[in-house]
């Protein structure tokens, strides 16, 4: 079989398991330098793949399934299922694409794909960006990535301009924070209680903090602006996702617990601050932020008392904001004696 000119990626659920995705992209184009990569994914996740400079084409999965494909006006020959999805990989067989590599361990793809990988996520040591990488050993690509060598390959640079009036909000002189309470109720979050007592603790001299969240949070986020609200700036559902991501790329660091905007800001080089519990499979072996300037907080240990409870995590409450606080202390030390400021 012929090797591919063309390749599409796809991977059509949540911001943060797209982000882990786009080393697939890089590799796939060191590999394949004049290779056109496409990536199917859904309106939602958009601005993720668009931000990747090694991705070509973006395709809708709903287009993806109702009409012709092209890359770059050629057919599609290589069709990558990152996430098995049956509707999908039956398209794929539909299409006739020559190269279609699906896992063993779902039976549609026996049906469907011409190129099995075995491979178990749920009882795997791995981290989801390796477990990815593993899509690309039909291709040859037999290499084992460690998690520092894939931190080199995540690529958010593409990006559009901050609009005008939340670049106006930022403060040059000041270590510009986000902080990302919620979840949408993908994760175990940490308590607003917590968020409260982080910002109590940190400088306000040296902080310029932001409170993000979607429009459907807001409520949630109120005992936080009640609280400390005349220390926050809120922009929690100001945003578009086309807005949020180079407006992050323009702040200096995010907290949060394991959720999209997360991984976003470490994919962008931003010190990412991540709240996880030790559970598996959420724990950060599996799912931590990758980038070159992570931070992870969990408790060492092994437990499963939040497994049936998720709005219960006490491993997660049981990190302390003080915690955090001498963390983006230190950080903001380097920042400072970077920039040649004397706070």
């Amino acid at each position: 079989m012929p090797t591919p000119t063309n390749f599409l990626i796809s991977r059509t659920d949540s911001l943060g398991d797209v982000v882990l995705t786009l080393p697939v992209a890089a590799v796939l184009k060191q590999h394949f330098p004049n290779a056109t990569i496409g990536f199917i994914g859904t309106p939602y996740t958009k601005a993720i793949v668009e931000a990747c400079p090694h991705i070509d084409v973006f395709i809708d999965k709903a287009d993806f399934l109702s009409g012709p494909v092209t890359l770059a006006g050629e057919k599609p020959q290589c069709l990558l299922h990152i996430l098995p999805r049956a509707d999908l990989a039956k398209r794929g067989k539909e299409l006739q694409i020559p190269w279609r590599i699906g896992t063993t361990n779902r039976w549609f793809h026996w049906l469907t794909c011409n190129k099995l990988v075995k491979l178990s996520r749920s009882n795997s040591p791995l981290h989801e960006a390796q477990l990815n990488l593993k899509l690309l050993k039909p291709l040859g690509i037999r290499h084992d990535f460690t998690l520092p060598e894939i931190a080199q390959l995540v690529d958010m640079s593409r990006l559009p301009a901050l609009p005008a009036p939340f670049a106006a909000l930022l403060q040059a002189d000041k270590f510009k924070l986000i902080l990302h309470p919620k979840s949408r109720g993908s994760a175990r979050e940490w308590a607003i209680e917590h968020y409260i007592s982080l910002i109590k603790l940190l400088d306000a001299d040296k902080f310029q903090i932001f409170i993000s969240g979607t429009a459907n949070e807001q409520a949630a986020l109120q005992p936080l602006f009640a609280a400390v609200g005349e220390r926050v700036t809120d922009i929690s559902g100001l945003m578009s996702l086309p807005e949020f991501i180079p407006f992050v790329a323009a702040c200096d660091g995010l907290v949060a617990c394991s959720t999209g905007p997360l991984h976003i800001a470490a994919a962008l080089q931003k010190h990412a601050l991540g709240i996880y519990p030790p559970m598996r499979p959420i724990h950060p072996g599996r799912w931590q932020p990758i980038g070159q300037h992570t931070h992870i907080f969990v408790l060492d240990k092994t437990c499963n008392d939040c497994r049936q409870d998720k709005a219960q995590c006490p491993c997660t409450q049981a990190i302390q904001p003080l915690a955090l606080k001498q963390t983006l202390d230190k950080i903001y030390a380097d920042f400072a004696r970077q920039r040649g400021l004397t706070r």
